[in-house]
């Protein structure tokens, strides 16, 4: 971030005085934890990660991802107001050992460089509309669980 803190903590503390914040990053951090209570069983999921006002973030895996080292991070990417999957390494080596494995997979296709915190990420949703709630969740949890499941066949094959 660039600029004068002071003048940073001015532009927070007036942003912030007029409510509009709060009530989205309530929103927003309570809809994560509906989209967590909705995963499915076969998965197990961790607690809310709140982040810094740039993602907000659960993790999810079962067994499959879980003896690799891998885990998915169902995200909200604040800054996109978008909704992501990533797969994640438990570690930086197990993530760069994934990257080299699925640099060229479809989901890395136009990437150049292995992503700061996973070794992939895909859009799951990009219109959030809290005015059509159910039908945004529904598509929120159908795409992350599907392209979840696709991951976890491609890593089972080796061949993505």
């Amino acid at each position: 971030m660039k600029g004068d803190i002071q003048k940073s903590l001015e532009i927070y503390k007036e942003q912030l005085s007029n409510g509009f914040i709060q009530t989205a990053y309530i929103t927003l951090t309570k809809y994560v934890a509906e989209l967590k209570r909705k995963i499915p069983p076969n998965y197990s999921t961790s607690s809310i990660g709140f982040g810094y006002l740039d993602y907000t973030y659960f993790y999810f895996t079962n067994d499959n991802v879980r003896n690799k080292n891998l885990k998915f991070a169902l995200v909200l990417n604040h800054e996109k107001m978008q909704f992501e999957l990533w797969l994640c390494g438990r570690t930086v080596a197990i993530r760069k050992q994934y990257w080299n494995l699925l640099k060229d997979s479809k989901w890395n296709r136009n990437v150049e460089v292995m992503p700061k915190y996973s070794v992939l990420e895909v859009t799951i949703e990009t219109q959030l509309d809290f005015n059509a709630k159910e039908k945004m969740t529904s598509n929120i949890i159908d795409n992350a669980v599907s392209s979840a499941l696709e991951i976890e066949n491609c890593l089972q094959a080796l061949d993505c």
